[in-house]
């Protein structure tokens, strides 16, 4: 079998499995996941916060010269201020295509008033999906672009050692997903349009694999500045969207559930990042090596 072909296969498996495997919180009965899914939404904030600030920040860091670190450092504030624009842009096109309170329509507690008026007993739901699913979209696209090109740099040194990286990845990347169908879901997303979406944003591991075998030392000098952006995606979404919904409830049992939760979190990445950090920085060093020859 080819090089390409293995990196093709291999990135391509590695993607899917672990999305795959997180989407057994897919198989739970609806009535089970409202249950879960609370919980899934605290580990969600721990999961993708220690991602963003232990493995993405650190990882960008170490593959630029000092002086480029505050631009590397303006590129993670100018990501947060783009996807707070883009958010913005996202409901000011909801509030113009579905009621909308800001804009003079039927607030949503006359809609309710206005279901009651008619028999109906259930609670109106938000139409159309939160932008927070489209952000965790995006930002796992490019987390998993990155994943490819350390799995096509890790086969370009040994096969072995590619077939090693892309297990590695594939297990760290389970818990982060179980935490994307979270907020996929909280977002307003169907099952099936979460499973489908988080295949889609999996499969950009076979691009960055693809590209890496063709162009390793030119993607080198972009690699961090896609790793800031990542992390940018994940910080603004934990902290604009995801935290404010805990708030909703302040007993002290659900306080404690949800920073258990988010403990979960965060031990969880903090520990598959240890497992695949020795078989992903044979991967770095063989970039950096590409990339002085």
């Amino acid at each position: 079998m080819s090089v390409l072909l293995s990196i093709i296969l291999f990135t391509a498996l590695g993607g899917v499995l672990s999305v795959l495997a997180a989407a057994v919180f897919l198989l739970l009965p609806e009535h089970k996941q409202k249950h879960v899914l609370p919980h899934g939404i605290s580990f969600a904030i721990g999961a993708l916060l220690t991602g963003a600030f232990c493995g993405l920040i650190p990882h960008a860091f170490q593959e630029v010269p000092v002086e480029d670190m505050p631009t590397l450092s303006a590129t993670i504030l100018a990501g947060i201020l783009l996807f707070f624009v883009l958010e913005k842009l996202l409901v000011w096109r909801h509030c113009h295509s579905h009621a909308c309170e800001a804009h003079g329509e039927e607030s949503h507690n006359e809609q309710h008033q206005h279901a009651h008026a008619h028999g109906h007993s259930h609670s109106i739901q938000p139409a159309g999906h939160r932008p927070a699913g489209m952000f965790i979209i995006l930002g796992d696209s490019i987390h998993n672009f990155v994943d490819g090109v350390l799995i096509g740099a890790a086969f370009l040194t040994d096969v072995q050692l590619g077939i090693v990286t892309s297990l590695a990845v594939a297990a760290h990347e389970i818990p982060q997903e179980v935490g994307d169908f979270a907020i996929l879901l909280h977002s307003g997303y169907k099952r099936g349009e979460a499973l489908f979406y988080n295949i889609l944003a999996s499969l950009s591991t076979v691009v960055g694999g693809i590209l890496a075998y063709f162009s390793l030392g030119d993607l080198h000098h972009i690699l961090p500045y896609f790793l800031t952006l990542a992390a940018s995606s994940f910080i603004y979404i934990a902290v604009a969207d995801l935290i404010p919904s805990l708030h909703q409830k302040t007993d002290i049992k659900t306080s404690l559930q949800q920073i258990g939760f988010i403990l979960a979190g965060v031990v969880l990445i903090l520990v598959m990042q240890g497992v695949a950090h020795r078989f992903e920085g044979r991967s770095v060093e063989m970039i950096d090596q590409s990339n002085t020859v």
